[in-house]
Formats: C-alpha cells, structure tokens, sequence
C-alpha cells in the first residue's frame, strides 16, 4: 500500500502520515521525486485500511498494490515518469543520447571524447572513474582524480555527467561530482548500495544484472526508491546466455517489458550488450524502434590504446553516423531527440578536439 501525498503537501502533512503509520504498528518510507512524494507503508495492510489514511491533510490518494515492487510499479503511478538530469529529460517523449568514454583515463581524453559525443547529438556524459573489473589486475579507474576530470570537462562542455560507484562509502563523494550515479551490473544487487543511493538525492541509473529477471532488476530499483529516490532510470545492457558470439545477449523485449510494468524510463546500453564497435549501430537502431527512452554509448578518440573496452567504444566516423540515426528514427517513433540548448537542433559540427592526439 503507497499513499500518495498532493503536490502542496508539506513535511508536516507527510510526519502526519508517517507518525499515524507507525503508531499502529507498522512501518513507512517516504520517497520524494520530482513532481510527487510517495509515502510507503510495510506491516498490516488490512490494518492500514482501518486508519482512514485518505482523510490525512495533504492526502491524494491511497493505492494498494498487488506488484511486489510497489513504488515503481505502474499500477501505483500510470502514467510514465520522466526524470530530469541537470535539466536534461530521460523519458517517454524524448530519446536521450548518453556518450563518453568507459573509463577516465586522462584530461585529454576525456575531453577528445566529450566534444565528439556532443558534437554526435549527445546531452549527457558518461565515464567511469570507479571500474569494478572481472580481473583484479585489470585498470581499475582513476578515483577522484577521475571525478576532478569529469567535473572539469563538464564545466568546459556543459555536458551533465553520468558515473558509476560501487562502494556504499564513496556514494556521497562521487555524488558531490556528479550529476547522476550509475549502478553497475555487477552491483544491481548489492543492497547497501541500492540503498545509499538511494538517500542521496542524485538521479540513478540501474543496469541490469547480467544474471538478473526482469523482476529482480525492478526489485532492484524498489530498494532505491523505498530510500526517497523515485528518480531512477533503467538501463539494459545485456544479459548472459549460451551465446559466445557477442559479449552479451541484448534482451531488446526487456524495453516493452519493463515500460509495461513500471513507470520508470528504460534506456539501452548498445555498446556493453554487442562488445564489438560493429554491433553498437544495429543495436542502437534496434533500442530506437523498440521505444528505449534512450541509449548509452562508449566514445573514445583512440580505442585502440583505450585501457577499458576499446573494442566496443565508437570513434568520430560512427558517432556521425550515429547521429544520423537517431534524428532520422526518433520522429518515426513518435519521439525527439534532446540536444542541449533544445530539442531537435542539428548536431554540431566535429570540433578541433576530436582528432587531437
């Protein structure tokens, strides 16, 4: 059961609902997003009925939920969400390019990457300065000095970052940098973490895990909003199979599905899913059609020399072509594509940056 408080609801109105809550007996958890606050009840539900709940000052709505994920569910909020990052939209409306390199590696290339992704059509930039690695002696991300370079190149781009945390203790320091936090595949279960994210007042995106039902990912994204965050964006990047020809297996019916059953945006991870530079343009017009909210994709201006996932990671010539591709299919879909300063300009043109070495 989730009580829905009216958008002029107060902190007093929301202690109220709280305090009745408890005093019976059960327990609340109070998630906050951009248009709405969500207050989420465990214990009694029979119980709960009792207490007249929709009386409260400040009460819209009492919904009880038969979904196991309550708070992103979509019988607990119909109508899709759309989450902002910085300002930038990720939702039913729009497709959202999100680009940059796998890894932080220097100022440089960084930067070389930024300016390619944005020229590209881009409005978010992703890049990793934690990077949990299935080999211990693999590069394993910069740090803060990765963070410090992704604030800068965002001051001298404007472009939002997008970046990834894997420990509960870094959360608040990588939310200082960031303007949205990732969490990765290998962590979409990691519980402590799903739940600092969750009280830091940063959008999240949640991979899906490797292994992981779509109602484990969805599961997931309860434990974060359970915490107050309701703004989280799903992410699909491929699931593990029998298959050896990519890296992964990218389950695009996971898109409808998940729309279908929470109210959450869905994006698309094209370069994780195939592995291979070759498979990131298919699948990016296969993530488009299918109705993703939007896509993610790794840049690098020399991926040869790239420490994380080179193989995998666009260079200028695709971004071009990529570009091309979502200002042609987003308006077949009934979408537009957002670009920074608004909606369907052209993408700039390639900028000096792109080629240096």
């Amino acid at each position: 059961m989730v009580v829905v408080m009216a958008a002029e609801a107060g902190e007093q109105e929301i202690d109220g609902v709280v305090d009745l809550v408890r005093a019976a007996g059960g327990d609340a958890f109070v998630s906050r997003g951009v248009t709405r606050t969500i207050v989420g009840l465990v214990g009694d539900v029979e119980h709960f009925s009792t207490l007249n709940l929709r009386s409260l000052p400040g009460v819209s709505d009492v919904v009880r939920i038969s979904a196991p994920y309550k708070l992103v569910s979509r019988e607990h909020h119909r109508e899709r969400s759309v989450i902002r990052v910085a300002g930038v939209p990720i939702g039913p409306d729009t497709l959202t390019v999100i680009a940059g390199p796998c890894a932080v590696e220097t100022a440089e290339q960084t930067l070389a990457s930024a300016l390619m992704a944005r020229a590209a059509g881009a409005s978010l930039l992703r890049g990793g300065a934690y990077k949990p690695r299935s080999s211990p002696y693999a590069f394993q991300g910069l740090g803060e000095a990765g963070l410090k370079i992704l604030a800068d190149v965002r001051a001298e781009t404007g472009l939002p970052i997008v970046t990834e945390v894997v420990d509960p203790s870094d959360v608040e320091l990588v939310a200082s940098y960031a303007d949205m936090l990732q969490v990765g595949t290998r962590n979409m279960q990691n519980f402590p973490l799903l739940q600092a994210v969750g009280g830091v007042g940063k959008p999240v995106m949640l991979k899906r895990g490797m292994n992981a039902t779509i109602e484990e990912w969805l599961m997931a994204a309860e434990y974060i909003a359970q915490r107050g965050n309701l703004d989280i964006v799903l992410c699909e990047r491929g699931i593990r199979t029998f298959e050896k020809a990519t890296r992964n297996t990218l389950d695009i019916s996971a898109v409808p599905v998940a729309q279908r059953l929470s109210h959450l945006p869905v994006i698309v991870d094209p370069s994780h899913s195939g592995g291979r530079r070759d498979l990131v343009l298919p699948l990016s017009r296969a993530a488009i059609a299918v109705g993703a909210d939007g896509i993610i994709v790794d840049v690098h201006p020399h991926p040869e020399a790239a420490l994380c996932d080179g193989p995998q990671a666009l260079v200028e010539s695709d971004l071009r072509e990529l570009a091309s591709v979502a200002a042609h299919l987003s308006p077949l879909v009934g979408r537009t594509l957002y670009l920074l300063g608004g909606i369907n300009q052209p993408p700039r043109p390639p900028v000096r940056a792109a080629s240096r070495r």
